[in-house]
């Protein structure tokens, strides 16, 4: 006996391709943007790093003018300005959206199986 043969369904693989393909697309661009976001984070240490040696300069020379006081304030400024923007670019509400979502569905179906056994049993 031959073994039936498998039929061919080409409008299938039509259907799959494209989606295939925008997957394929838009893993490329996350690809893209976590490797801006890491160029950034990258430069954004190594300015850290620049500041933090500066401020530790002015701050031990021993005459502490206004003129260098104000310099360590605007120092500061810029480390305070850069440490934001290095925790807002290594956590996004955006990365949180598919976990929450998750918990919500989830945490949604174990109460409604709750209810459920609760009804059954009671």
């Amino acid at each position: 006996m031959k073994p039936p043969k498998k039929s061919h369904n080409p409008s299938a693989e039509e259907n799959q391709e494209p989606d295939f393909e925008q997957e394929l697309a838009q893993v490329e661009r996350s690809l893209i943007l976590i490797k801006e976001r890491y160029t950034q984070v990258k430069q954004d240490q190594q300015q850290k790093a620049e500041w933090q040696q500066r401020q530790q300069e002015l701050r031990d020379n021993k005459p502490q003018t206004p003129e260098i006081k104000a310099e360590l304030q605007q120092i500061q400024k810029q480390l305070d300005l850069l440490e934001i923007n290095l925790e807002s670019r290594l956590f996004s509400w955006r990365s949180l959206k598919k976990p929450f979502w998750q918990a919500v569905r989830f945490g949604g179906m174990g109460v409604i199986i709750g209810w459920i056994l609760k009804s059954c049993a009671g």
